[in-house]
């Protein structure tokens, strides 16, 4: 009997350990002695702000093959967040994977693409008035993703991969816990389950047809997620309770920075992780998750909307601060809700310096969501801010025993 007791104490105590946030004291440690009294309020209420941070140190060795050691501060999968636009990085890369993997003559990324409409709440897309063609693509899709972030081209991309191979591809490549089930649009479970109808034409010739589908997937939604005080529903009124996320999109931040991770340095993670695209996917997956606004033509932004930093969280948003030249940040950012996500592959060209922070926060004092009221610029951006001036700071310092060659991240976006 004593024994029972004493392995029910174990497992309760493996239990509690297990749900406890991951925090690695190198970084806690860091952050404590750098940061701002602004930054030290924040990382005194994890709760209330609900942050959590992963940086990721690179080294590499006498073959220039990166290695990497994650530090984590207040990680927890089952803390939510909500994912914003971060979610349309897995959603670019099945697209990608799935043109690869369908193999038909004459397509491509570029191929244009046409958006037909067979259900409630779809949208019929044959033109893009961004493109130089004024014709929607796939590429084209991607590069706005990326760029500034569009949601009109995620919920392309969403429906061109279907919500069902969405979910049957992640949770293969060991993101059990990733649900995109959303588009950035107003429609119901049932709507998101139904995906359009599409063609791919070449000068008026059909190259590839894609009829309607439906996800016949069974979701957990067994875990309740409520968050706030109140909540301003689609009529705008003021509802006194707390919102229901239990079926929004999830995608924990541990994935996301694997997700990352994945496609810059795709042999690093096993190949049952890897996305099925080509060389040359990549090439240009690099170019738009690192270019800037100010960069292209096609599409054309307005740079005083659409700033060089517009998604570039880590050490720049606030302030909307020029980047300095010889950095690039490789990443996808959202927000949403009151939170804040960045994950981000960070580039020194002139000191040799790379690293990878993923994070995210909640700023909503007022504890009302959906009314867009959020502390944004008041303690979301600078929070992002002084964390990568901190880590990065750490970074110029810390020892390396080789020097990296960052060749393969060196871009010429004139091109």
């Amino acid at each position: 009997m004593r024994c029972c007791l004493l392995l029910l104490l174990m497992y309760g105590q493996l239990s509690i350990a297990q749900a406890q946030p991951r925090t690695d004291t190198l970084l806690k440690n860091l952050l404590d002695r750098e940061a701002s009294p602004a930054l030290r309020h924040i990382l005194q209420y994890p709760d209330s702000f609900r942050y959590q941070l992963i940086y990721t140190q690179i080294d590499r060795d006498a073959r220039n093959r990166p290695h990497f050691k994650s530090y984590y501060l207040e990680v927890d999968s089952k803390k939510y967040f909500n994912p914003a636009s971060t979610v349309k990085l897995p959603i670019a890369l099945l697209a990608l994977e799935k043109m690869h993997e369908l193999q038909v003559p004459g397509l491509r990324r570029n191929t244009p693409m046409l958006t037909d409409s067979a259900w409630q709440g779809q949208v019929t897309v044959h033109t893009d008035s961004s493109a130089a063609d004024l014709l929607p693509s796939v590429e084209h899709y991607i590069k706005k993703i990326f760029l500034v972030s569009d949601n009109d081209a995620y919920n392309r991309l969403y429906e061109f991969v279907g919500q069902q191979t969405i979910h049957e591809k992640l949770w293969a490549k060991g993101y059990k816990d990733v649900r995109i089930v959303r588009r950035f649009m107003p429609l119901t479970e049932e709507e998101n389950r139904h995906t359009n109808p599409v063609r791919f034409v070449d000068n008026g010739k059909l190259v590839y047809e894609q009829p309607a589908a439906y996800s016949s997937l069974t979701f957990d939604f067994s875990r309740e997620v409520k968050l706030g005080q109140a909540y301003l529903d689609k009529n705008d009124r003021l509802i006194f309770t707390p919102m229901d996320f239990t079926k929004h999109n999830n995608l924990p931040l541990v994935d996301l920075q694997q997700l990352l991770q994945s496609v810059l340095f795709p042999a690093s993670v096993p190949v049952s992780q890897r996305f099925d695209i080509s060389e040359d996917d990549y090439r240009f997956l690099y170019r738009y998750m690192s270019q800037y606004p100010s960069e292209t033509l096609w599409p054309k932004y307005d740079t005083a909307e659409y700033y060089d930093s517009y998604t570039k969280f880590f050490f720049f948003k606030a302030g909307k601060k020029s980047i300095p030249p010889y950095i690039r940040v490789f990443n996808k950012a959202g927000w949403s809700y009151g939170f804040l996500t960045d994950a981000a592959y960070i580039v020194d060209f002139k000191h040799e310096v790379e690293f990878m922070l993923t994070g995210n926060i909640y700023v909503n004092r007022d504890g009302v969501l959906n009314d867009n009221k959020y502390e944004y610029e008041e303690e979301g951006h600078p929070f992002f801010r002084e964390v990568g001036e901190i880590i990065y700071r750490y970074e110029l310092e810390r020892r390396r025993k080789h020097r990296p060659d960052l060749q393969n991240f060196r871009i010429n976006y004139k091109e």
